[in-house]
């Protein structure tokens, strides 16, 4: 099998181009997928450099990735919704890490994967999972975004937040979102209401009175300065910092979830969220995908092609 992955922790250099992997076990409830493309995220640069080895079973080699979609090859005999030849995305995170997206198959549990929405193409759709779902889950679980609250949505022009800022928007909320000057255009396409400039000084002060909600994407001093922007510190939620818990507010961790997946594909297909790709790799480019990604700059996803 071909596909990216790496025997030891490290940089970018890592990572290699193998046309040797196994074909991965596929268990009772797992569905194997021959991938189209796979999402590029933050995590997977934590990850390849050993952030994550003590929270996870890792097992080399290594294939990094969490994002997907592609179409069904192979089901186990548990599996009853999805079927060979089935459209599907999804955000693979296994209990332990090895078996990642970068490849040409893929296993996944059941409970990580849904049908495509029809409105995507494969790479829009391998874009969606994990920072969908990590922006979805913050807002509906954590915050409890509804109709008529002001939310403040820091750095939203990244991955999670320009989903963040749709969702929000499509719960009926009024968006506030943080990023440089370029992309206050881009945002407000995507329905915020109002943009700030988080060079121009604590984002408290750019505030004309407290919000009801706020999502944090930075953590570090913006997140210190949460307090003095939000009415209530409860409704503070940090999906990058911890230290959120010290303030009152929620750490949000994002986790499969076919369900809130479904909800990300019916809203797309709704017309109410739309992905925006920054930039499309070759998967033997994936060094550079990541390295793009760890810049901190980007403005919507990376994906890497199979």
């Amino acid at each position: 099998m071909r596909g990216i992955a790496y025997d030891r922790f490290g940089d970018e250099s890592v990572l290699q181009l193998r046309d040797d992997l196994p074909e991965p076990p596929v268990g009772p409830d797992t569905v194997l997928v021959r991938t189209r493309a796979a999402g590029v995220n933050p995590v997977d640069m934590g990850i390849r450099e050993g952030g994550l080895a003590g929270f996870f079973p890792h097992h080399f080699p290594i294939v990094p990735g969490w994002d997907l979609a592609g179409v069904v090859e192979r089901v186990g005999p548990a599996v009853v919704d999805f079927a060979p030849g089935d459209e599907v995305f999804g955000y693979l995170r296994r209990d332990d890490v090895q078996w990642g997206t970068t490849a040409e198959l893929v296993p996944g549990p059941q409970r990580c994967i849904a049908h495509k929405p029809d409105s995507l193409g494969f790479t829009e759709a391998a874009a969606l999972p994990l920072a969908g779902l990590t922006a979805y889950q913050a807002l509906t679980e954590a915050l409890d975004v509804g109709e008529g609250d002001r939310v403040l949505v820091h750095r939203a022009a990244g991955g999670v937040g320009f989903f963040a800022v749709q969702i929000a928007a499509a719960l009926g909320a009024h968006v506030i979102g943080t990023a440089s000057p370029r992309n206050h255009g881009f945002l407000r396409d995507a329905g915020a209401a109002e943009v700030l400039d988080y060079n121009a000084g604590p984002i408290s002060a750019q505030l004309s009175e407290p919000v009801d909600a706020v999502l944090d994407l930075v953590g570090g001093p913006a997140l210190g300065d949460a307090p003095d922007q939000v009415r209530d510190p409860k409704r503070v939620a940090s999906v990058v910092d911890p230290a959120v818990l010290d303030l009152g507010g929620r750490y949000v961790f994002v986790r499969p979830e076919r369900h809130d997946l479904e909800e990300l594909g019916r809203m797309a297909d709704a017309g109410q969220l739309r992905v925006a790709i920054a930039k499309a790799f070759p998967l033997a480019q994936t060094a550079d995908a990541q390295r793009l990604v760890a810049e901190g700059h980007v403005r919507g996803k990376v994906v890497v092609t199979i």
